[in-house]
């Protein structure tokens, strides 16, 4: 076992080190709903954040020859990228407090009531 250096602290197996956050993870929530496999993520990984949401937004216009009348897709951007951000950040960090400070939220009442607009802790609760 490498010595630790003085600066370092001993991390004890604490409360703290076992947030309500450190079960959430989309990619295995995913993988469970038979939505991605290990090999398909590989393959998005090598895509660029852009890449991916521009062949995404592709994907969902091919049946209506790529057009999406009535539908504002730059105002509608911005929600759904915060409810990705939010579940990111979830499945990131171990607690709701690391996730807000995370995201930069100095004040938890706002934090909290994006993950409730959004319905945040519902993408990870299993379905029963």
């Amino acid at each position: 076992m490498p010595k630790r250096l003085k600066w370092e602290k001993k991390r004890k197996n604490t409360r703290k080190d076992r947030g309500v956050n450190k079960s959430y993870s989309i990619l295995n929530k995913l993988r469970k709903e038979g939505k991605t496999t290990e090999e398909f993520e590989v393959m998005m990984n090598s895509l660029s954040l852009e890449e991916l949401l521009a062949a995404k937004l592709e994907l969902a216009t091919k049946p209506m020859n790529h057009r999406l009348y009535g539908f504002n897709v730059w105002y509608v951007m911005k929600p759904v990228l915060d409810s990705a951000l939010l579940i990111y950040a979830m499945s990131a960090t171990r607690t709701k407090r690391e996730a807000m400070k995370f995201l930069g939220f100095n004040n938890s009442e706002d934090f909290n009531k994006l993950l409730k607009k959004y319905k945040i802790k519902e993408v990870f609760e299993e379905d029963t």
